[in-house]
């Protein structure tokens, strides 16, 4: 991601020299495939390192630009040479199928610095779908013989990585647990009473302020709302270790989604994230039993983010005459998705607990008479 973001951007071809067919990324390898005679074509290693920028100078120079004011990417087929305006920074031609290819970038638009290519391929995806299917439960006994998918679709899906080193000064209460001696009257069975005592615990309050540190790194925020942000958050974690640098090769044969959370967005996201985190260390610092964290004065610097773009199987699968959405991390193998339950497994499965219930009542009522009637 340079500071002055260039307008166009390397050419690309990604048809096979044997034939003159597409190819497209092979999950898992650092090769172009071809579909149709299985050629494979080496990606050249990238000599670039994966970058993190300064949040700050970046807001200072860009903090105007809008998402919604960002132009289209002029998208070229690199089969037909078909041309199309889009948001997205890659795709697949309408017209022959062929991968469509980014070949310029709007004035303001951050560039993706790094990549975890497709480490799971589309039928590694599809068992993992079975997998998840096969493991719901309360689910109709017949989904666990849905074990396709429809319109399977290899995506990246845009995320912002923060970092930032802060310094907080807090206050709060400290409380501290104590024991009291508590006498009261109990029955005696009798008719009479009898004193019984215990030990109440009660807790003492403190004033109690101080100073953490901490510093984060690659704190992960969506860059799109197009797709279902808790979701999206329950796809990881991500192994980052994997990515490598931006290199429109690995885009081939997938759609690659442009961010529309913009970084100033993306920044206030992961500083909440940070600050669950900082509360956790400020209660830590409190010590005692229990802790109350009243106000916090969290001062952010060394804020660097950058832009890294993630695979992602997005699939459909049909039950009941309805269409149902799942994900699957490319880079983990980790499953999200809708699923439909089942009434009448929820409603056996509520009924045996009550059962369950009433059984332990009424020994412990059984149990509880003995012991009364007992002289």
């Amino acid at each position: 991601m340079s500071e002055e973001t260039p307008a166009a951007l390397a050419p690309l071809s990604s048809t096979c020299p044997s034939c003159g067919a597409q190819t497209s990324y092979a999950p898992g390898t650092t090769t172009l495939r071809c579909g149709s005679c299985g050629t494979q074509l080496e990606i050249a290693a990238s000599t670039a390192t994966i970058r993190e920028h300064s949040f700050d100078e970046w807001v200072g120079k860009h903090g105007d630009v809008q998402v919604a004011q960002l132009g289209a990417h002029v998208l070229r087929c690199q089969g037909c040479g078909a041309s199309t305006e889009t948001a997205d920074l890659a795709g697949t031609c309408q017209f022959c199928g062929g991968a469509l290819i980014a070949v310029d970038r709007p004035e303001g638009l951050v560039a993706p610095e790094a990549v975890v290519p497709f480490h799971v391929d589309q039928r590694a995806a599809r068992e993992e779908f079975k997998k998840w299917v096969g493991s719901r439960r309360f689910a109709p006994n017949a989904l666990k013989k849905v074990g396709s998918t429809e319109g399977l679709q290899g995506t990246y899906v845009p995320h912002w990585t923060y970092d930032a080193h802060t310094e907080t000064d807090y206050e709060g209460q400290r409380g501290d647990y104590y024991y009291v001696t508590v006498s009261h009257q109990v029955s005696d069975g009798k008719g009479g009473t009898r004193t019984e005592t215990r030990q109440e615990r009660r807790t003492r309050w403190s004033h109690a302020s101080g100073h953490v540190a901490r510093s984060f790194d690659d704190v992960l925020v969506a860059g799109t709302e197009r797709l279902d942000r808790k979701k999206l958050d329950k796809m990881g974690p991500w192994r980052l270790e994997d990515a490598r640098p931006f290199q429109q090769e690995y885009l081939t044969g997938y759609s690659a989604l442009r961010y529309d959370v913009d970084p100033q967005a993306g920044s206030n996201n992961a500083r909440q994230q940070m600050q669950r985190v900082i509360e956790d260390d400020c209660e830590h610092d409190i010590g005692g039993d229990e802790q109350r964290v009243s106000d916090m004065d969290v001062t952010y610097s060394q804020a660097m983010f950058k832009l890294v773009l993630m695979p992602l199987w997005i699939a459909t699968y049909l039950y009941g005459g309805k269409t149902w959405q799942v994900m699957v991390n490319a880079n983990t193998g980790e499953v999200v998705g809708d699923r439909p339950w089942s009434v009448p497994k929820i409603v056996a499965a509520v009924l045996a607990a009550l059962v369950v219930i009433g059984v332990i009542v009424a020994i412990v009522l059984t149990t509880s008479g003995s012991t009364s009637s007992s002289p």
